[in-house]
């Protein structure tokens, strides 16, 4: 049932093709991003070179690894025509199969298999991914599940948790917020039923190692964003103010070329918080048939669904002040990804306490395995989104190849504006001034030509890809080489073997690089930052602990077993 339950939830991208959802373009970008280094020999790329119309941006410092890297494989093993509908497989059986094991703790196979099939079916997690497009997100609600299992089960457990904790860090960021939460009130709501801090401790140990493992990307994703414009992230329509249970933002706040953003936020936010509604009440109505004869899991659970739903109100706005990173979820129905996990669960619940022969047992089943194929074939084609011309993979490849793509505002290098990259720009000009042929205005406007501020030259491009550059400059007089390549600090830059210290800043953030009549060889290549030797540090010994850990663990189990 599981597998037809995926099936059916992943059926329309078989059918129909790739949905274009609001993020659906941003995920396929980084997807063949990855798949053209790794033909360049990069692994593990810091810098994308498509953004900013070629110009580049240190997007995969701050965006979790494994959906890319997931993302980037499928890509070099299908057609791109066939990536979200693989991604999407793989993340909503990792979803099924991880509940699964996480239910199976504390009820029988075949309601932990319903209740797993809610959870894959529910509205929201086929909103995130044929509407929303937000595919680590998605990915990520198969961690999920395993830190409810890690967190409360009463057999140690402390490596598995933080294992877990690590994987849904690395796979997205806000998904990890709310997981780290969650599993802070299940533990502590769980102990003080208890009246015991086992559990507590377990996850005090767990949470700083699963951090540990994840600081070879966590600590440069931490300490440079000093360097990065991040808290554009949660600017206008983007923050939780604007995003509250059926709120409105007022269109004429903003400018009118702004309006059709305004008003499709206000679409989708209203579409959103009718599934929000949907959802609370459906887990208010499972709390209730559960708690007729409790489960141990049954107070934490409703704790923490109550606290959910309580968020969701604009009254709450201090609250998400006050909390340390919960502005940088950007929308209060970002929890709908827990609640929908909390409904599956009590609906699991309910099935072990109250179904009392074999007979209303097959009835339950059927009516469940029903609704909730009924709900993966309603809510996929309900949200399924057509693809523009210019959105579909075959053209994202082909703009990939050619102009590149706009840049995301958070990652752009401080102090630059990234609107004012012009698309079309050659790879270097020698200029007559380093602020020569900036653009007036925003929004990526064409590159034009001024005659009168460029230099005759001949420009050789020997290397250019994700993490080196190489060209020869042959000039008849002093000048100033502005590239196609956004500043950053991590990047190193040498002419004629001499390293370029204080590079001039531009408006646009392109890097500029004085060159003396002659030949001058620039070579720019990434070097490691400080952090991220300290993140890769933090990782190896985390890593060896986690191993000692688990060492001492066998031979105890082994020793057992002997005595």
């Amino acid at each position: 049932m599981l597998l037809l339950v995926v099936v059916l939830a992943a059926a329309p991208l078989a059918l129909r093709g790739t949905s274009c959802g609001h993020d659906t373009d941003f995920h396929l970008q980084n997807w063949i991003e990855i798949a053209a280094s790794w033909h360049q020999g990069i692994f593990y790329p810091h810098w994308a070179l498509s953004p900013n119309y070629l110009a580049g941006e240190p997007r995969f410092i701050f965006y979790p690894p494994l959906s890319w890297l997931l993302g980037g494989l499928l890509g070099l093993l299908l057609p791109w025509r066939f990536a979200t509908l693989a991604f999407t497989l793989i993340a909503l059986l990792g979803a099924g199969f991880g509940f699964r094991a996480m239910a199976c703790e504390w009820m029988p196979e075949e309601n932990a298999n319903l209740a797993a099939c809610l959870y894959i079916a529910n509205p929201y997690m086929l909103f995130a991914a044929y509407e929303r497009g937000a595919m680590a997100e998605l990915l990520a609600a198969a961690w999920l599940p395993l830190l409810v299992l890690y967190g409360l089960r009463q057999k140690r457990a402390v490596i598995p948790l933080a294992l877990s904790i690590a994987a849904v860090w690395l796979t997205n960021a806000p998904a990890a917020v709310m997981g780290c939460y969650m599993l802070a009130a299940l533990v502590a709501v769980a102990s003080l039923e208890a009246k015991s801090w086992r559990l507590v401790a377990r996850a005090a140990t767990a949470v700083p190692l699963g951090l540990g493992l994840a600081a070879f990307w966590l600590v440069p994703a931490i300490c440079e964003q000093r360097w990065v414009e991040i808290n554009r992230a949660i600017g206008p329509l983007m923050s939780v103010d604007s995003s509250f249970l059926f709120g409105w933002v007022d269109p004429s706040r903003f400018p009118p070329s702004e309006t059709f953003g305004v008003m499709f936020h206000n679409h989708v936010l209203r579409k959103v918080s009718w599934i929000s509604v949907s959802l609370m009440a459906a887990t208010g109505l499972a709390a209730l048939f559960a708690g007729r004869r409790r489960s141990p899991l049954w107070t934490p659970l409703v704790v923490v669904a109550v606290a959910i739903c309580i968020l969701q109100f604009r009254w709450t706005a201090p609250v998400w002040r006050l909390i340390p990173k919960l502005l940088f979820l950007q929308f209060p129905w970002r929890w709908m990804a827990v609640l929908g996990l909390i409904f599956a669960m009590l609906v699991g619940l309910a099935l072990k306490q109250h179904t009392q022969s074999r007979h209303a047992l097959s009835l339950s089943a059927l009516l469940l395995s029903l609704l909730a194929c009924e709900l993966a074939v309603m809510c996929s084609l309900m949200f399924w989104q057509p693809c523009d011309f210019e959105d579909n993979p075959g053209a994202q490849v082909a703009t990939f190849h050619n102009n590149g793509f706009g840049g995301a505002d958070e990652y752009t290098p401080i102090p630059a504006d990234n609107s004012e990259v012009q698309q079309g720009l050659p790879a270097v000009r020698l200029l007559r001034t380093p602020n020569a042929e900036e653009a007036s205005s925003g929004d990526n406007p064409d590159w034009t030509t001024d005659p009168a501020q460029e230099l005759p030259a001949s420009v050789k491009v020997e290397r250019w890809n994700a993490s080196e550059m190489a060209a020869v400059v042959t000039a008849p007089q002093p000048g100033y080489a502005v590239l196609r390549f956004m500043d950053y600090p991590a990047w190193r830059v040498t002419a004629n073997g001499a390293p370029v210290a204080d590079l001039i800043r531009r408006d646009d953030g392109l890097m500029v690089i004085p060159v003396s009549a002659g030949t001058t060889q620039i070579y720019i290549h990434w070097q490691r930052t400080k952090d991220e030797w300290y993140g890769i540090a933090v990782s190896f010994a985390a890593l060896a602990v986690t191993l000692a850990t688990g060492l001492m663990e066998r031979r105890r189990i082994s020793g057992n077993r002997i005595g």
